[in-house]
C-alpha cells in the first residue's frame, strides 16, 4: 500500500495577497468560467489512497478527536495505529476485503473517523446513512449494496440481524467497558495487532471509496460513487486549500463537528481533511444549542462549520448569552444550502469579530465546488464564493443550451477531478447528468456576478412555472424571511388548470406571532413582480429539511396535495 504521494500537493502559491492570480476567468469564445486560484498540483502516483495520503502530511497536531460529554480523546500519536489495528480486525476477524461495501449507521462519534479510515485503508468501500432511516430504507440501500457488515449503535441491532448484516456496536461517547459484552466486536477489533498482507490490498485512485446516497430532494435517491482520486481532491481543493488560504499553523484551531459526518460535508471536512492538517476535532454526537454553546466557550472552538439551521441557532444564542462570550471563535462558515441576506446581516451584527464564509458543493462534486475566503465585504458574504482550484464551471441556459456570461443566470455546469466517477447502476442517470466532455450539470441555477463570485438561485426541477414565466422559490422564501413574525418558511409550486404553476407558501411563525394568510400575501406581494406573487400560505410547525439543511420540496407537495 502506497504511503507517501509522489507529488505533494503544492501551496507556496496561495498567500492572501496571491491568492486571486487569474485575470482571465471567463471566455466568451467557450463559455468557460476557470478558478481564479492558482490550481494546485494534485498527487500523481496511481498507487495512492485516501487514507495514506492523509496521515502523509506532517503536522504538530496532539489532540485529534475529543467526545465532550466524557472528556475522552484520541490523540494524533494513537489515531493511525488505531486505524491500522481496525483495519486490520476487519480484514481477519470479519473476512473484509477490498472492494467489500461497509455501512456505517452512526451519529457524530470520536470513533466515526477511525471507523470510516479504517475501511478505506483496507481498500473497501464506505456507505453512510443517517442513523435515524428507516428499517425501509436502511433494506433498499444494504441489499443493493451487498452489505453484510455495518458499524452501528446497540439501538439498530435487530434491524441489522434481520437482514442477515453483522452489526458492530460502537460505543457513543467514546470510552468502552472491555467485560461489556455487546462491545467486545469492536474492541477485538481495535485490538487486532496482525499486519495486512499489502500485495492483497494494492489500492489505486480509480478505485471506488464511496457509495453516498443523495438527498433526493428533486428525485429519487441515487448512489454516488466516489474513487479515492474523489476524497484526495475533497480533501486538498476544499479543506487543505482553504486551512493554508488564511491559517500559518492549523494545529492551533479547534473545529466543533456537529454536521453530520455521514454527509459528504462533514465527511470530506471531519473524517478527512481536517485531520492531515493536525487541527483538534469537538465531536458533538447531535445538534443542541446548550451543548453547542458550551463547546465553544469550553473547548476554545475557533471554526465553525455549519448549515444554515445551525448559523441562526448560534446567532440566537449570541442574543441571549448569558455570560457565554463566544469569543474564541475566528471563522462561521456555511454550505448545504442558502442563507438569506436577513440571516447573514444578523450574523454580522452579532458576530463583528467572526469571519463568515460561505460555500457550494455537491456529493456528486466531493463537496467541492466554490469557496468564499475571509472578507468584511458583504457582498463577498451572501455569495458561495469563488470557484475553487483545479475547477470548471459553465452556466448554460436550461431551455437553449447556449452558454450564458456573468451576470446571467442558468443551469451550473461543473468539470474537475473532484467530480464522481458515476451513479451506481444507473446509466440513464450517469449520462443524462455528466456528458460526454466530463461537465457535471448540477441542476443548480445560479449566476456568477463581475467579480466571479458564484451566486445560487434555486434548483432547475424546483423552478415554479406561472403562465410561462419562472419563478424561484428562494426568491420568495427570502422576502418571506424578512417578515417579523415568521420564523422559517419554504415554498413550492401547485398545479393550476389556468396558469400552471402558482406559488404556495409554507409557513412557521415565532411564537406568540398572530398573523394572518391574507397579511402575508400582502407583504409578499408588496415586494414581488405580480406573477411573483404567493396564491396560498399554509401554516405548519416544522419546515421538513435534510441533515444538511436543505428544503425538502418533495414532502412540501406531498403534504400540499394531501389537502386538495
Amino acid at each position: 500500500m502506497a504511503t507517501v504521494a509522489k507529488t505533494q500537493p503544492d501551496y507556496t502559491d496561495h498567500s492572501p495577497i496571491s491568492k486571486i492570480m487569474s485575470q482571465n476567468w471567463f471566455s466568451n469564445k467557450t463559455g468557460m468560467y476557470t478558478s481564479q486560484h492558482t490550481n494546485i498540483n494534485l498527487p500523481t502516483d496511481p498507487f495512492l489512497d485516501i487514507v495514506s495520503h492523509i496521515f502523509s502530511h506532517k503536522h504538530n497536531g496532539k489532540t485529534a478527536l475529543i467526545d465532550p460529554v466524557s472528556g475522552f480523546s484520541i490523540s494524533y500519536q494513537e489515531l493511525e495505529p488505531l486505524v491500522k489495528s481496525l483495519a486490520n480486525g476487519l480484514h481477519y476477524h470479519m473476512g473484509v476485503k477490498k472492494g467489500d461495501v461497509v455501512l456505517i449507521l452512526l451519529s457524530n462519534s470520536v470513533y466515526y473517523p477511525v471507523v470510516l479510515l479504517s475501511v478505506l485503508y483496507l481498500g473497501a468501500v464506505v456507505t453512510t446513512m443517517n442513523p435515524f432511516s428507516s428499517f425501509s430504507e436502511i433494506k433498499k440501500q444494504t441489499l443493493g449494496l451487498h452489505v453484510n457488515v455495518a458499524f452501528s449503535f446497540l439501538d439498530r441491532g435487530h434491524e441489522l440481524d434481520s437482514l442477515g448484516i453483522r452489526p458492530v456496536f460502537v460505543p457513543e461517547n467514546g470510552e468502552f467497558d472491555v467485560k461489556k459484552d455487546m462491545f467486545s466486536t469492536f474492541y477485538k477489533l481495535v485490538s487486532c495487532k496482525d499486519d495486512l498482507i499489502k500485495s492483497q490490498n494494492v489500492i489505486r485512485q480509480d478505485d471506488t471509496a464511496a457509495i453516498l446516497y443523495s438527498s433526493g430532494t428533486t428525485g429519487a435517491s441515487k448512489g454516488v460513487v466516489l474513487t479515492h482520486r474523489n476524497l484526495i481532491s475533497g480533501v486538498e481543493l476544499f479543506v487543505r486549500f482553504e486551512a493554508f488560504q488564511y491559517e500559518d499553523l492549523p494545529e492551533e484551531n479547534v473545529y466543533l463537528a456537529v454536521v453530520p459526518m455521514f454527509h459528504i460535508y462533514g465527511m470530506i471536512l471531519f473524517t478527512l481533511g481536517i485531520l492531515s492538517l493536525g487541527t483538534k476535532i469537538v465531536v458533538v454526537k447531535s445538534f443542541s444549542i446548550d451543548e453547542m454553546v458550551r463547546c465553544i466557550d469550553r473547548y476554545g472552538v475557533t471554526h465553525f462549520p455549519g448549515v444554515p439551521p445551525l448559523v441562526t441557532a448560534l446567532t440566537r444564542a449570541r442574543k441571549c448569552a448569558s455570560g457565554r462570550n463566544l469569543n474564541s471563535l475566528k471563522q462561521v462558515s456555511c454550505g448545504a444550502a442558502p442563507l438569506s441576506t436577513r440571516t447573514i446581516e444578523e450574523f454580522m451584527h452579532y458576530f463583528p469579530h467572526v469571519d463568515f464564509v460561505q460555500g457550494y458543493g455537491m456529493s456528486e462534486s466531493s463537496a467541492v465546488g466554490t469557496r468564499g475566503f475571509n472578507t468584511r465585504d458583504v457582498h463577498n458574504y451572501a455569495s458561495a464564493g469563488l470557484l475553487a482550484p483545479n475547477m470548471q464551471a459553465k452556466v448554460v441556459d436550461w431551455v437553449t443550451g447556449l452558454y450564458l456570461p456573468p451576470g446571467k443566470t442558468g443551469e451550473l455546469w461543473l468539470r474537475g477531478p473532484a467530480i464522481m466517477k458515476e451513479y451506481l447502476n444507473n446509466v440513464e442517470a450517469t449520462s443524462s447528468t455528466i456528458d460526454k466532455d466530463g461537465w457535471l450539470h448540477t441542476g443548480d441555477i445560479v449566476y456568477f456576478d463581475k467579480d466571479g463570485y458564484l451566486h445560487i438561485v434555486d434548483r432547475v426541477k424546483e423552478i415554479i412555472k406561472y403562465k410561462g414565466f419562472q419563478i424561484a422559490p428562494a426568491d420568495l422564501e427570502d422576502v418571506l424571511a424578512s417578515h417579523p413574525a415568521i420564523l422559517d418558511a419554504a415554498v413550492t409550486g401547485a398545479r393550476d388548470e389556468e396558469a400552471g404553476e402558482v406559488p404556495v407558501a409554507f409557513v412557521m411563525t415565532k411564537p406568540g406571532a398572530e398573523v394572518s394568510e391574507s397579511s402575508i400575501i400582502k407583504f409578499v406581494a408588496k415586494q414581488v413582480a405580480p406573477y411573483k406573487k404567493v396564491r396560498r400560505v399554509i401554516f405548519t410547525n416544522v419546515i421538513p429539511r435534510s441533515a444538511a439543511g436543505k428544503i425538502l420540496r418533495r414532502q412540501l407537495k406531498d403534504k400540499l396535495y394531501s389537502r386538495l
